[in-house]
């Protein structure tokens, strides 16, 4: 297996690149629950050229709630009927063979149907259509997603945010799952591809946790057993999205 990546990949992952934004959004009232499962395991489901990223030999599966605010391409306004809506996802953390650190989605749930056919055919990723709802009510946040298509009760989420938040500190288990600025994906011709992301790092906190669900995971092929082994929120962070290109072209981040 290739050698991981080091820190200073990882913090050079943070930088802005110098090509052209090709979308802006806000991601907020993000929720990441986060299990521990087997390296190995979690090696199986990956195409060639990547490999699973692992703190202290633990892979990672993030379940991860949060609205999308504000969605739309560089060079337009927000449009009120399809730029705010909801996703979940469910990923993994891996690399490639340059120690390029990203994330690797299994599914992403969403309920803009337009947001769906434009991230499969632009972006290559997992994404389904689904029927979502969420509120913020008296400091609580109550979330629940059911896919379209997928029988039986809804997945639900139910948290309060913490008080105070703070970045990650490089070299933690917070920055290791949440700090992620490259997303793979394959191509119709199987082709590895990469995408970048750029933002301010996140500023995290412990929130209270009263309802989170697996089901998600569960239909991505992992059985996720008790309470996530780490439970992190964070406050809002305007996002740039950049063109996906061959991962093979990829080397280190080219930064302005």
């Amino acid at each position: 297996m290739m050698n991981p990546p080091t820190i200073d990949q990882r913090l050079a992952a943070r930088e802005r690149p110098s090509s052209s934004i090709v979308g802006k959004q806000r991601w907020s009232e993000l929720l990441f629950a986060h299990w521990k499962i087997d390296a190995p395991t979690v090696q199986a489901t990956l195409p060639r050229g990547l490999f699973v990223d692992t703190f202290a030999g633990d892979a990672y599966i993030g379940v991860v709630p949060f609205f999308m605010q504000r969605v739309r391409p560089a060079w337009l306004p927000p449009l009120p009927w399809v730029s705010w809506f909801l996703e979940l996802n469910v990923r993994t953390y891996v690399h490639d063979e340059n120690g390029n650190p990203g994330v690797w989605f299994y599914s992403l749930d969403c309920n803009q149907p337009i947001a769906v056919a434009i991230a499969r055919h632009f972006f290559h990723l997992p994404y389904f259509h689904a029927s979502m709802s969420a509120k913020r009510q008296a400091g609580v946040i109550r979330y629940q997603c059911q896919r379209q298509g997928e029988k039986g009760a809804p997945w639900r989420y139910e948290w309060t945010p913490g008080s105070q938040s703070i970045p990650a500190e490089p070299g933690s288990l917070e920055f290791f799952l949440i700090e992620r600025y490259l997303l793979f994906s394959t191509n119709r011709k199987g082709h590895l591809m990469v995408g970048r992301v750029h933002h301010t790092p996140y500023r995290v906190h412990i929130p209270r946790v009263s309802e989170v669900s697996t089901g998600p995971a569960h239909l991505s092929g992992f059985d996720l057993k008790g309470a996530p082994h780490s439970l992190l929120a964070a406050e809002s962070v305007d996002v740039s999205i950049f063109a996906l290109e061959a991962a093979r072209a990829l080397d280190q981040p080219k930064i302005i």
